[in-house]
């Protein structure tokens, strides 16, 4: 009969090896939750300055037809002159702030040919936005302009590069 030899092949990994694999993890972890939390930021941002910029279309409506622009849902057609909502449904965006003008946004100058439009992050908003606000101006000559004011109280992270680059934080 001949000697068998035992094959002793090493099965599984060694606690070194598995403790380097948590290490790595654990950076990669690390780097990427904080990267991710300011894309959540700017994507928010973003959105609401693209909901808001959608009003513009309703203001020019109503400076067409000589009328007074208003904050909220219903016209009063029976004035001189026609005073016209803005039109906005903040149920349909959860990143506005529902206590700060009408559902989030308001409206200043809306007799002239130069109002003003705000919106208020809050809501569902991360935490490093919420706060912010969101101002669309237009000019007497029909140009409109875009800022956002970050949080100001210097809380939870607000940086200016969460603003897109059509709409610089001031």
């Amino acid at each position: 009969m001949k000697n068998m030899q035992i094959n002793h092949a090493q099965k599984g990994f060694t606690l070194i090896e598995l403790m380097i694999v948590v290490a790595i993890i654990g950076i990669l972890a690390a780097i990427a939750i904080p990267q991710y939390q300011d894309y959540i930021a700017r994507s928010q941002v973003s959105r609401v300055v693209g909901e808001v910029s959608s009003l513009k279309t309703n203001v020019e409506d109503a400076l067409m037809r000589g009328a007074t622009i208003v904050e909220g849902y219903s016209d009063d057609l029976s004035t001189t002159p026609i005073k016209i909502a803005l039109g906005y449904d903040a149920d349909k965006s959860n990143l506005l702030d529902p206590n700060s003008g009408t559902n989030g946004v308001t409206i200043s100058a809306g007799d002239t040919a130069a109002p003003t439009i705000e919106a208020f992050m809050g809501g569902d908003s991360s935490a490093a936005v919420a706060g912010a606000v969101v101002t669309l101006t237009r000019t007497a000559s029909g140009n409109w302009s875009c800022a956002i004011t970050g949080k100001t109280d210097g809380t939870d992270g607000w940086k200016d590069s969460y603003a897109p680059a059509g709409c610089p934080a001031s």
